[in-house]
């Protein structure tokens, strides 16, 4: 009997939480903060950090690189000025921000003390660059103490909003008694996604504690790429891993200082990895808190980042022009252009994937813009062969009316009507055929907004009187950002090698007199400044022309030597006012961003 009770007695310690609480590994105090925080590191390839480090200088690249890891301290939203005003909308945001409980709301976490004034002095400084360049009245600061939207302050730029956010913000993840909290671990993605203030979704879970049952609270942390035994990188977690809060975990070490915020589990773990979509975890305290627009006054607000908007402008179009925007998709800077023209004029919108080019045509919709043509094809191949041109200037009325077989005279002369002024790359792309067999039968079911997508064989040179190139590119100023290492000096060079080829058919489009403006995402002075060298040497009726309005800072001056020998050439001394370079470390907060603008001299020899 006394035996029995001895082994109860033992039973019970053994199960109780203090005892166990003795066995698990406690780390200190000190650990525990530096644990359950948002400190993250940004890995390169080395070879592509020490390209960077020559070019921005140490002290330089260390601060873009630790801005690209966190969101910008502001949102911004750019006002479809044809369908409300900027007045109008701030009223409605806010009124839906308060609904939402978004505005200036931290969620029961505390704003770091070295951050608090991130939002107002970024925002601050932001407008004050403006008014140092272009006499700008700075009113940010004071703008933003009494309310959370605000106008933009720079030139011509009245119609864009700025929407406060804040952090980095402490949160209290419930470490308490040494044992840790419940957790679930995300892709790099989908927590870059979060950052910028989306909700977890069920194909971003990588892992999860055991025993995580729907309502329950739960940090979140990610897993971030690391070195792999054959020389890249990966992530060593199998989907659907349980994580024992223990230091034996995958990844337990590498996920300290990435902890990008608390929620509450949607539904159990089984749950979580038994199904293919929907809501895993509701962010409720979140390391940046920035206002979600998701399904917000569409059509009359577009999300879009300040130098997209910016590139638009320095398009400079003009009602009534031709536009050829070569990458459009998803359509935001199309759509910028569309709006600035007032929709008069044509903007042709190409993309070589099918379900993108239908993005576009939704967004058009959407904004109830008209003057949007959209066609599926690859910017490498938008100049058409000559035999096609020669086919195309050949084409008369009368054959395409015959080939109709129509016997009414009526419907005869409509058709006549309906192909005279198409101009050859209308006629070769289809579009007057297309639309004389719409006149004549009807719109088929396939004919509806969004649901069908043109083919092009590619437009006759110098028929476009200005040329949008936002090309393709590494995406290294895009932020937040948790890992670059994939990009090695191969794939950074290879970049610049198709944007080139790009550029190519771009100046081929646009007639003498036009414009060219080129623009990419990425902090790369090879896809950048490397191009604009390119372009410049290779097309003596190229040069560069001021842009309106100029926020960005200067371009880089200079080159660089590669360990084979390769010399990638610069901008020369001058040249690097009339670009504009966006840097993510500076007071303007933006993503990393560049925009060059061409003139297009005469061509003839």
């Amino acid at each position: 009997m006394k035996k029995a009770r001895d082994f109860f007695f033992l039973a019970t310690i053994l199960r109780s939480s203090s005892f166990l609480t003795l066995l698990r590994p406690t780390p200190q105090m000190e650990d525990i903060s530096e644990r359950y925080c948002f400190k993250p590191i940004l890995r390169w390839n080395p070879q592509v950090e020490d390209y960077f480090v020559r070019a921005y200088g140490p002290d330089h690249f260390s601060r873009i690189s630790q801005a690209l890891t966190r969101p910008s301290c502001y949102s911004c939203v750019r006002v479809n000025t044809l369908k409300s005003t900027p007045d109008a909308v701030i009223e409605k945001l806010l009124a839906i921000l308060k609904e939402k409980g978004d505005v200036n709301s931290t969620n029961n976490v505390n704003l770091s003390k070295t951050d608090a004034n991130c939002n107002s002095q970024s925002l601050h400084n932001c407008g004050k660059a403006a008014s140092e360049q272009d006499g700008v009245t700075n009113t940010f600061k004071e703008s933003f103490h009494s309310s959370s939207i605000s106008k933009c302050q720079f030139p011509g730029l009245d119609y864009v909003l700025f929407v406060r956010g804040s952090g980095p913000h402490k949160i209290d993840y419930g470490y308490a008694d040494g044992i840790p909290p419940k957790e679930v671990i995300v892709s790099r993605k989908c927590a870059e996604a979060v950052l910028r203030g989306a909700q977890v979704f069920v194909p971003g879970v990588m892992a999860c504690s055991a025993h995580v049952e729907k309502g329950d609270v739960v940090a979140v942390s990610v897993a971030v790429e690391q070195p792999s035994a054959d020389g890249g990188w990966g992530i060593g977690i199998t989907r659907g891993t349980v994580m024992q809060g223990l230091q034996t975990d995958p990844y337990y070490f590498q996920r300290s200082g990435l902890y990008i915020g608390q929620g509450k589990a949607m539904m159990s773990r089984s749950g979580i990895f038994r199904i293919t979509q929907g809501v895993a975890v509701d962010i409720c305290s979140r390391v940046y808190q920035l206002p979600s627009f998701h399904d917000v006054l569409e059509g009359e607000i577009f999300l879009q980042n300040l130098p997209s908007i910016v590139t638009a402008h320095a398009l400079d179009p003009q009602k009534g022009e031709r536009i050829l925007d070569m990458c459009a998709a998803p359509g935001g800077k199309t759509t910028a252009i569309a709006i600035l023209m007032k929709d008069e004029g044509e903007i042709v919108a190409v993309d070589r994937s099918h379900n993108k080019v239908l993005d576009i045509q939704k967004l058009a919709v959407e904004m109830g813009l008209s003057c949007i043509t959209t066609y599926k094809l690859d910017a490498l191949k938008a100049v058409r062969r000559r035999n096609e041109c020669d086919a195309a200037s050949n084409l008369s009325c009368c054959d395409d009316i015959n080939g109709m077989q129509s016997s009414n005279p009526v419907m005869l002369q409509v058709q006549k009507t309906a192909l005279e002024g198409l101009t050859a790359d209308e006629a070769l792309n289809g579009s007057g055929r297309k639309n004389i067999r719409r006149m004549r039968n009807g719109p088929g079911r396939n004919q509806s907004i969004g649901g069908r997508v043109e083919n092009s064989k590619g437009f006759s040179p110098n028929s476009f009187d200005r040329v949008l190139l936002d090309a393709p590119c590494s995406a290294l100023g895009l932020r937040p950002r948790l890992f670059a290492g994939e990009e090695t000096i191969e794939s950074l060079r290879n970049h610049g090698k198709y944007q080139r080829r790009m550029f190519d058919q771009a100046v081929q489009l646009v007639r003498p007199g036009g414009v060219i403006v080129y623009s990419t995402c990425t902090i790369n002075p090879g896809e950048n400044e490397a191009l604009v060298r390119y372009a410049l040497d290779t097309y003596k009726f190229l040069s560069l022309a001021p842009q309106h309005p100029r926020i960005g800072g200067p371009g880089l001056v200079g080159h660089f030597e590669f360990p084979d020998g390769y010399i990638e050439e610069w901008l020369q001394p001058g040249e690097e006012e009339l670009v504009q370079r966006f840097d993510p470390s500076s007071s303007l907060d933006t993503i990393g961003f560049f925009i060059a603008k061409f003139i297009v001299g005469s061509k003839d020899p």
